[in-house]
């Protein structure tokens, strides 16, 4: 598959151009980028991929697909662009700014006959794949609780279109919804501070109710100088409690890449190890491997026919659903119901 980044920032250089490398059913055959930061940076990483000024120039030149990683405020106009030209789409989160926007570029795929995937790519985080190992062994789940706190003021993205619920709160959302089930109600808090920009949204707490029973409760924030990633689930035979790394994001800023050694890609450290609480006693966890590398393969798979989305676009609505219900409950002050 001939594939097109467009976006060489943070998200486009760590998250997305090393797992697509790291898939060989892939060829990554250009970047599109105007800045001359940004096109040294390719120079420097990928010396045989090609440059390209605008999304249509690289759809000139050929490709079956293209990721979409430039900042959400252009997000919409240039996955149009690509679904019109019949190209299949891989589109960041959030890949819109509300359910009513996901909407529409979810049926103008369909028109076209393209896929439109969305980049959850969280869904083959460390921690969560160790999570889904060990649900079997708690007995009915009745709460969770997942924390994911960053020491990065730096990188929140502000104003309206910004805010932490939509970046970091897309990933979360999604990750209670595809292990717990859906939402059918919304209780949320949202830290707001004003910026240039406008008034953006810094942390939050998101409650919410899924319709088999389970009460998650996923929180996050980017300002307060503290880091830490968490888990704790309940169920009627015991809990599991995990204080783990951001591991797949730590070993790529360490300067390492899923290309040069997958089999040892993507653990957890043995000093970070979750636990799990029994009347058998505690016993540490040992971790399964995260592969964000995945999410392409399927991709491939997909486009091939060969398989399904990794994550199709009405799975994105639904994390878009959970995420206006939770700045309406913000807002109001009370329990959305979905």
């Amino acid at each position: 598959m001939r594939l097109g980044l467009v976006g060489y920032g943070a998200g486009g250089r760590l998250f997305h151009a090393p797992y697509i490398r790291a898939v060989p059913e892939i060829d990554l055959v250009g970047v599109v980028t105007r800045s001359p930061d940004r096109r040294r940076d390719v120079a420097a990483d990928l010396p045989d991929v090609a440059v390209f000024d605008s999304l249509g120039d690289l759809l000139d030149a050929g490709v079956d697909a293209v990721t979409i990683t430039t900042p959400p405020d252009t997000r919409r106009d240039l996955v149009l662009e690509a679904v019109r030209r019949g190209v299949h789409v891989v589109a960041d989160k959030p890949f819109a700014p509300d359910a009513a926007g996901g909407r529409e570029l979810a049926a103008a795929a369909d028109g076209a006959g393209v896929l439109l995937s969305v980049f959850h790519n969280r869904r083959w985080d460390t921690d969560l794949e160790t999570v889904r190992r060990i649900l079997p062994r708690l007995g009915e789940v009745w709460r969770v609780e997942s924390r994911f706190d960053l020491d990065e003021p730096g990188s929140l993205d502000a104003g309206p279109s910004g805010g932490l619920l939509r970046d970091l709160g897309a990933h979360m959302v999604d990750q209670v919804l595809t292990v717990f089930g859906p939402a059918v109600s919304v209780t949320a808090h949202l830290d707001q501070i004003d910026q240039p920009e406008g008034r953006t949204d810094c942390g939050f707490t998101v409650a919410i109710a899924h319709r088999d029973g389970v009460h998650s409760t996923v929180s996050a924030s980017k300002i307060n100088h503290v880091s830490a990633r968490q888990w704790r689930i309940y169920g009627s035979a015991g809990a599991y409690v995990s204080d783990g790394t951001d591991v797949q994001t730590d070993q790529i800023k360490q300067g390492r890449r899923p290309a040069d050694d997958l089999d040892n890609w993507g653990y957890e450290r043995p000093d970070r190890l979750g636990t799990l609480h029994t009347a058998d006693g505690v016993v540490a966890v040992p971790s399964a491997q995260g592969r964000y590398d995945e999410f392409y393969r399927q991709f491939a798979a997909a486009v091939d026919r060969q398989g399904p989305q990794p994550v199709p676009a009405r799975d994105g609505i639904a994390t878009l659903e959970v995420l206006d219900a939770a700045r309406d409950s913000a807002i109001d002050g009370a329990t959305v119901r979905l």
